[in-house]
């Protein structure tokens, strides 16, 4: 048995798993940490707001990105559009961490295990559709992601943050359109990502 290539119980390649959740103002998400690096594990970085992930590749494309930045892409959960995959978030951000510019991603929606490098919070909830505090999060409002204690935070104080509407971006495009119509129901009806984003009710709790 080789120890370089599989660790064992007294002598692990980490003292944690590959995951931690991470919890604040913002919500509850699920970072992966094993493919970080010790320099990004923390970042605390003013926030670029992004209803979708082609509005955030076309900031990229126009080179209005060139910063430190935490990434929110609101809009992404269950409720809000099915909680695609969001593939096209990692090349942009993992191009800029490159460039050495510390970059971070908050979202309530989903991304598969490729994501490694850039930190990404994902599967936040309350997902903005159902009024979590990602909804109020604007352009330049400082935000602490800390893999090591667990923290997310919104770094804007709880009386500002109460005066602010939630924002409303148009969803239709989300409901219309190649058989989008035929998912309303469970659009309706699905809980949130960290009850696994399902459309069955408890017994006894049925609407």
């Amino acid at each position: 048995k080789n120890s370089d290539i599989i660790g064992t119980v007294q002598s692990p390649f980490s003292d944690e798993g590959g995951v931690k959740l991470l919890s604040g103002n913002l919500g509850r998400s699920i970072v992966k940490t094993s493919a970080l690096k010790e320099s990004n594990r923390i970042i605390e970085a003013p926030a670029l707001v992004f209803e979708s992930q082609d509005e955030l590749q076309k900031a990229f494309k126009e080179g209005k990105l060139n910063q430190d930045f935490i990434a929110v892409v609101r809009y992404q959960g269950p409720a809000a559009n099915g909680m695609p995959e969001l593939h096209g978030l990692m090349k942009p951000l993992g191009a800029l961490q490159d460039e050495g510019y510390k970059v971070a991603i908050v979202t309530d929606g989903r991304m598969s295990g490729a994501s490694g490098k850039v930190p990404s919070a994902i599967h936040l909830t309350p997902e903005a559709l159902s009024g979590g505090m990602i909804a109020k999060v604007q352009d330049g409002d400082m935000i602490k992601l800390d893999c090591n204690s667990g923290e997310l935070s919104l770094l804007v104080d709880n009386s500002t943050l109460e005066k602010r509407e939630i924002s409303k971006p148009d969803l239709s495009s989300n409901r219309h359109g190649m058989g989008r119509e035929l998912f309303s129901m469970m659009r309706n009806y699905v809980n949130g990502a960290e009850d696994g984003a399902c459309t069955f009710q408890k017994v006894g709790e049925e609407r």
